[in-house]
């Protein structure tokens, strides 16, 4: 017996997208990583919840480089 073939996934160029602009209604870049940092967060909760040691510490590192990439560009507009 065969497994029946898949389809694969097609992944969104940014010809078929458009540009790397922002699309109509999306927040800046400051908007979106503090959307990730803020979900980063519940995540690293989750994981330390469930022991999941190396997730956790992954997503440590990927909060703390969304908050230094929010402090650096705060500190930018304040120049």
């Amino acid at each position: 017996m065969t497994k029946p073939a898949r389809k694969r996934a097609r992944a969104v160029t940014g010809a078929q997208r458009g540009s790397r602009h922002e699309e109509p209604g999306e927040g800046g870049a400051d908007e979106a990583v503090a959307f990730i940092a803020e979900q980063v967060a519940a995540l690293r909760k989750l994981a330390e919840r469930h022991k999941l040691d190396v997730l956790h510490y992954l997503l440590g590192m990927t909060q703390l480089e969304a908050d230094e990439h929010l402090r650096l560009r705060t500190k930018r507009k304040l120049s």
